[in-house]
């Protein structure tokens, strides 16, 4: 199993007491959403399109979204502690995680490891359980595709780190787990299927039907609510 799950198992001990109700099912609040990614979810870069019908569907919704593109999940975790902390709103029910693709091709470049990402992402669960937010995560996008960076061992990586975020799920540390590499695969899982690639080419960024199936998923597994 991939590294720091030892950490891990120590932070499900403590979230695991947290309350875990929502502030917006709290205070009778539409969700507002609080976003941190890569340019899988950053508007700028035509990401981010899975969050429509969410904010759609949920009556009065509301989002702040802080992705960035090419963003590795250290810097997703110091942008989150910095700049998304000390202003957090008061209103804020949900905080959505997508990233870790970035790192995993950045293994020998930045010397990102399972055990750095799972470090980090930790950090951003604490902190997020401690403000009572309602965590949402979204396993690593399928990137196959992406052969300048793949490699069959960053393929083992991925799949090391999504079963990691199901752990954390039946550890009580997260409140969902959105099955991404599932979804957006087909045939071959380490694949894009090819009808969601457009208009991108690279194999690792979806396009709009990508974003629709994920944002579907996304909307029946944490929100349901927003459909009765």
């Amino acid at each position: 199993m991939a590294a720091g799950i030892g950490a891990g198992a120590l932070l499900a001990t403590s979230a695991a007491a947290e309350p875990k109700t929502p502030r917006a099912a709290r205070r009778g609040q539409a969700p507002h959403l609080i976003v941190l990614g890569d340019s899988l979810s950053d508007p700028k870069v035509a990401g981010g399109g899975y969050l429509q019908p969410v904010l759609k569907a949920c009556s009065g919704a509301r989002m702040d979204n802080h992705a960035k593109g090419g963003f590795m999940l250290n810097q997703i975790r110091r942008r989150f502690e910095q700049k998304v902390l000390p202003s957090l709103p008061a209103s804020a029910s949900h905080l959505l995680v997508f990233g870790g693709v970035n790192d995993l091709y950045s293994d020998e470049t930045a010397l990102r490891t399972l055990d750095k990402i799972e470090r980090d992402l930790s950090a951003i669960f604490r902190e997020a359980r401690a403000r009572k937010l309602r965590l949402i995560v979204f396993e690593v996008a399928p990137w196959g595709g992406f052969t300048r960076y793949y490699t069959p061992k960053r393929g083992e990586a991925t799949r090391r780190l999504n079963h990691w975020l199901h752990q954390q799920l039946a550890q009580g540390v997260v409140d969902a787990v959105i099955p991404t590499y599932e979804l957006l695969s087909c045939g071959d899982p380490e694949q894009l299927c090819p009808e969601y690639q457009p208009p991108f080419k690279d194999g690792l960024h979806f396009g709009t039907l990508g974003h629709k199936k994920l944002g579907e998923a996304l909307l029946r597994q944490a929100f349901a609510h927003c459909l009765e």
